[in-house]
């Protein structure tokens, strides 16, 4: 008991805060008299490990984007990665979350700073149907968030300049990824009008990134000596696949918080059969992409074999919680083929160094349509989210199909058209792509003065600084 007594103080005057404190205090005083249900205790344990799993991503991100940058930018990825999630954190919690799952049909209006939002169980509607707190559910979403944000940078890897990242990570954040998620699966028009179902984010997340990236590309250009005279593409290849498939490893177990968390309860067992779904997409994503590779490009390509997975688990992501497992291996062996054929196709005229645009682009649409085909009819109804008559193989019906395409067409041409005009904005104030001795140089040294592999770059016979 004596060991309880600092929490709970700490507790009560975290209470006083503010005049939004109603809900936290209900909460607070089920707690000290020992009535707080065993649901809210479980399904915010699993809420906050499931959180946790999706921040773990941001390390698999980091070792992706590494390993595909030449060596003299290994270094750079890193404080991107870092800024990432930091610009992240602060601008989601102050104003991102609010627009993102407060209640409204454009545009959330409540919780903003996480404050003067009444009962969370209304005021966040999406999410009612959990009891985990709110403080759970923020930081899912904000994982998510992040994510999204990470994919736009892989498209932009070896030649933005740090300060233009920073700016739209800001603008992301705050504005762009919380209305898109808001209209997509936080309750909003194309969710609750359209009935677009998106269970964790095929087109919240990752089309999102995608569409951010491809405005990022349209501007900034390809990197110095990509393209020939003629045309033609130039392979630069990165400096570890080794790291790729780290990278690989690291999102593929962070997924699992991404899918299997979207379910915010552990009450009806759902989460088990999404995880389920989710690595049965997963994986025959790998074997598409090696059979794709093998016939387009006459080998089996480590790069293209390391986005397949990533096709396949960005594929399955929005139909996670409609389908039974049997579709899973169709979505996610369609997606492995897809993303070969998309980076080929996509290299041809934008320099996408990792395949974002492909892999959480392409297989974004490709995950957000097979709801249509695939939705099973009592998982629909179960959601309440949709055509309850289930997609196209169950009902005969186009109507689902309908819905997943037009919800996708006008969540990125949100994205695309907001952040097109925000990258624009930055080019013109500040530029957007170093210079092109930086760019040779290498952004280790140019952006941030270390490189990654200083052994690499130093002269091996420069004085030791330890014999003055």
């Amino acid at each position: 008991m004596m060991r309880r007594l600092p929490t709970l103080a700490v507790l009560t005057a975290l209470t006083m805060l503010g005049p939004a404190a109603s809900a936290r205090a209900d909460t607070l005083d089920a707690v000290q008299h020992g009535v707080l249900a065993d649901s809210v205790v479980v399904n915010t344990l699993w809420v906050v490990i499931a959180a946790i799993l999706v921040l773990f991503m941001q390390a698999g991100f980091a070792m992706m984007e590494v390993g595909f940058s030449r060596s003299k930018n290994a270094g750079a990825g890193i404080a991107k990665v870092l800024t990432n999630l930091a610009i992240a954190a602060l601008c989601f919690w102050a104003v991102g979350f609010a627009l993102a799952f407060g209640n409204g049909t454009l545009v959330g209006s409540a919780g903003f700073f996480l404050r003067d939002f009444g009962d969370p169980q209304t005021a966040f509607g999406s999410m009612g149907f959990s009891d985990a707190t709110i403080e759970a559910k923020w930081l899912l979403q904000f994982s998510f968030c992040a994510v999204s944000l990470a994919i736009v940078w892989g498209t932009t890897l070896e030649r933005i300049r740090y300060g233009a990242y920073v700016i739209y990570a800001i603008v992301f954040a705050s504005v762009i990824y919380p209305v898109s998620a808001h209209w997509v699966f936080g309750g909003g028009w194309l969710q609750e009008s359209l009935g677009m179902q998106d269970f964790a984010g095929s087109t919240a997340v990752h089309l999102t990134g995608a569409a951010g990236g491809l405005a990022a590309l349209v501007l900034l250009g390809p990197r110095r000596h990509k393209y020939g005279a003629d045309g033609a593409p130039f392979a630069i290849p990165g400096h570890s696949m080794p790291l790729v498939g780290l990278g690989t490893f690291i999102l593929f177990i962070g997924w699992f918080g991404f899918n299997a968390g979207s379910t915010l309860g552990v009450a009806d067992v759902r989460f088990s059969e999404v995880a389920v779904v989710t690595l049965l997409g997963g994986m025959s994503g790998v074997l598409g992409a090696v059979a794709a590779s093998s016939v387009l490009q006459r080998t089996i390509d480590v790069g293209m074999v390391a986005n397949g997975a990533i096709a396949g688990l960005v594929a399955i992501t929005a139909p996670s919680g409609y389908i039974v497992p049997w579709p899973a291996p169709i979505i996610g062996g369609v997606a492995g083929v897809i993303v070969v054929a998309g980076v080929l196709l996509v290299e041809r005229r934008l320099d996408d160094p990792v395949g974002a645009l492909s892999a959480h682009g392409l297989a974004g649409i490709w995950g957000t349509l097979s709801c249509g085909l695939f939705a099973a009819p009592e998982l629909a109804a179960y959601n309440g989210v949709g055509d309850r008559h289930g997609g196209l193989l169950y009902s005969g019906s186009l109507h689902q199909l309908g819905s997943q395409a037009l919800g996708l067409l006008i969540a990125f041409a949100l994205v695309f058209g907001l952040s097109l005009g925000v990258f624009g904005a930055i080019k013109a104030a500040v530029g957007l792509r170093v210079s092109d001795a930086d760019e040779d140089a290498g952004l280790d040294i140019t952006e941030h003065g270390m490189y990654g592999y200083p052994e690499l770059f130093l002269p091996q016979d420069a004085p030791d600084p330890r014999a003055s």
